[in-house]
């Protein structure tokens, strides 16, 4: 097979916030480099998962192959990686990175710069990745280019000139983002280290074992190679490999530079992880690459099975997921109330609603969930330190000297008229200001230290809400803070839920717990007998609520008579009732927990 020059490669991915037209973006290239097929061609081609096409975002990194005869007359083969622009996804965004030279940094020109693009630039920046700036959207009645070309040029330091205009919708301005691409991103650095390959994602199969998503920095690699993985130090046979046309399509070598796969055959998930270097047996690499740092889960929840005989489908699903998400990290939990299940770590809630819809759709399962706590440092008389991942772990107040609770540097993004009721948003989830800049007229940063227990639930809805919709947030982990925290319970007809249990800052609980028995009066099912909701701390309740029972006309069959036989009827069901009171039990449908924590 000819060898690939690696003067003609160029890798890239595309950088943007989240629904600022990376995936339509991505389309329009492929249909210009005649990469898919016409009749194939659909909307989001990229976002393969039926969640991302349905929710119109995307949450998995998708490399593609492309082939492009450039002005000069060479031919160019052009490997994008396709990326996620949510916050909770942004280990994806840092994995591509790590794996091409370049990015196209893609800006709503309806919309301008947002704060999570100025996160993902600045990681671009930190890998001395060259950035290929464009405002994307020219067609739409309300773009605002001018404005937007000059909010980029001041963060870049760039002229506004260098700054190119395109639409994914129409395709305007694809050709000069191509040729831009070819003349600006340097081709691949090729190292002298025998065979070096950095894994940047892997997926598993049922046939070809762990299929590992590979950038080769120097070397090449074939069809029955043996390989060796060399932080795992796990050895293989490369069974396929091949490059992404988007689908796997084998080809028999992969030269350096270039962005491919291999099927490693290996049935065991743990042997590929992400970040590893492949090296080869017979021409092996001196040292390994960097790799990734491992992702910090901010947001924790406990998932149980419905069914205790769900318990190994139920883990399988969830390494299964974590090979395909390394970001995802689970370890084994057992609880009194709902029996083996599993600790899990998400970067955000919106991740942890992804996980949890993955289970069900690609595995049939749906787990009950505990509510979304944060990890706190906990301080014990003894002067020893743990961590509290769930309100279960918690230890005795009379044993806790302090608390502390993680804080985060917040950055929100939003139009001068909204500051005041940003301002009063954020002094409602306790953050503390410290910096306000104006990037333009109409186009404002703030900066604030704030509880990450109190942004990961609701807090991006309702600043939408009070911002209609105009701001934009991010943010990463700070420090440790100690806070005076309380243990919150749940009683549902005067019994413990342990699901529902949360660890809250003491001067909100009353309002927390008030707000929670409000909520569950609204969603539990009637029962045939009044079930009362209550709040509690040390056993001391603090709010209530009751559901009222379901009434079951007892006296429906009766047609006359004297009306002591109603009566006697009504005080038989009066007596059922408070029998059924003092022994009835709820079960709370898993739908149940998901809503509360939502809310």
């Amino acid at each position: 097979m000819q060898k690939v020059n690696s003067e003609q490669i160029r890798n890239f991915c595309i950088i943007a916030h989240i629904d600022h037209g990376k995936s339509t973006l991505s389309d329009r290239l492929l249909e210009y480099t005649h990469t898919i097929e016409e009749r194939k061609m659909k909307e989001q081609i990229l976002d393969s998962m039926s969640i991302e096409r349905e929710r119109g975002i995307t949450i998995k990194m998708q490399p593609v192959r492309m082939q492009y005869k450039a002005k000069d007359g060479k031919d160019y083969i052009l490997n994008l990686i396709d990326t996620p622009g949510h916050v909770d996804f942004s280990y994806e965004v840092s994995r591509s990175l790590a794996a091409v030279e370049g990015a196209v940094l893609l800006v709503d020109a309806t919309q301008g710069v947002q704060a999570q693009s100025l996160a993902v630039l600045d990681q671009a920046q930190k890998q001395g990745l060259y950035i290929i700036p464009a405002i994307n959207k020219i067609d739409l009645p309300n773009a605002r280019p001018k404005e937007t070309k000059e909010e980029i040029a001041s963060l870049l330091g760039v002229d506004t000139s260098e700054i190119l205009e395109v639409s994914g919708k129409t395709g305007a301005g694809v050709e000069l983002l191509l040729e831009e691409i070819v003349k600006k991103i340097p081709a691949p650095n090729i190292e002298e280290d025998g065979f070096k390959a950095l894994v940047f994602d892997s997926v598993f199969d049922s046939y070809k074992g762990v299929i590992a998503y590979i950038r080769i920095f120097s070397g090449e690699v074939k069809k029955n190679d043996n390989i060796i993985f060399m932080r795992q130090e796990k050895e293989a046979e490369v069974l396929e490999c091949g490059i992404f046309a988007p689908e796997f399509k084998q080809k028999d070598t992969l030269f350096s530079g270039e962005i491919g796969y291999l099927a490693t055959g290996l049935k065991d998930i743990d042997s590929v992880r992400v970040g590893d270097t492949i090296t080869l047996k017979n021409n092996p690499a001196k040292n390994p690459l960097e790799g990734y740092k491992e992702p910090k889960p901010m947001v924790f929840a406990s998932f149980f099975p419905q069914d205790a005989d769900d318990y190994d489908l139920l883990r399988d699903g969830l390494m299964k997921l974590k090979l395909n998400d390394s970001s995802l990290s689970f370890e084994p939990e057992q609880s009194e109330a709902f029996g083996r299940g599993f600790r899990c770590g998400f970067l955000g809630m919106l991740h942890l609603d992804i996980v949890k819809e993955r289970l069900k759709r690609e595995f049939g399962i749906e787990p009950l969930i505990t509510i979304p706590s944060v990890s706190y440092k906990v301080v014990l008389k003894n002067k020893k330190e743990i961590f509290v991942y769930s309100p279960i772990q918690m230890p005795d107040q009379s044993q806790i000297l302090s608390m502390q609770e993680p804080y985060v540097n917040l950055e929100i993004m939003t139009k001068p008229e909204y500051l005041g009721a940003v301002m009063k948003l954020l002094s409602q989830a306790r953050a503390i200001y410290k910096d306000t800049k104006y990037l333009s007229q109409d186009k404002v940063l703030l900066l604030y230290d704030a509880p990450l227990s109190e942004i990961i639930i609701d807090f991006f809805d309702n600043l939408k809400s009070a911002t209609s919709g105009y701001a934009s947030l991010n943010y990463e982990f700070s420090e440790y803070r100690e806070t005076e925290l309380v243990k919150l319970d749940i009683l549902v007809a005067k019994e413990k839920v342990e699901a529902l249990s949360r660890i809250v800052p003491k001067e909100r609980a009353y309002e927390i717990g008030k707000m929670m028995v409000t909520k569950l009066k609204e969603i539990i099912p009637r029962q045939l007998f009044a079930v009362s909701l209550q709040a509690a701390i040390s056993g001391k309740i603090i709010a209530r609520e009751d559901v009222p029972a379901l009434r079951k006309d007892v006296t429906a069959h009766l047609y006359g008579g004297d009306v002591t036989r109603k009566k006697k009827l009504l005080e038989k069901q009066k007596k059922g009732k408070k029998k059924m009171r003092q022994m009835g039990k709820v079960n709370l449908p898993p739908e149940v927990f998901y809503q509360v924590l939502k809310k």
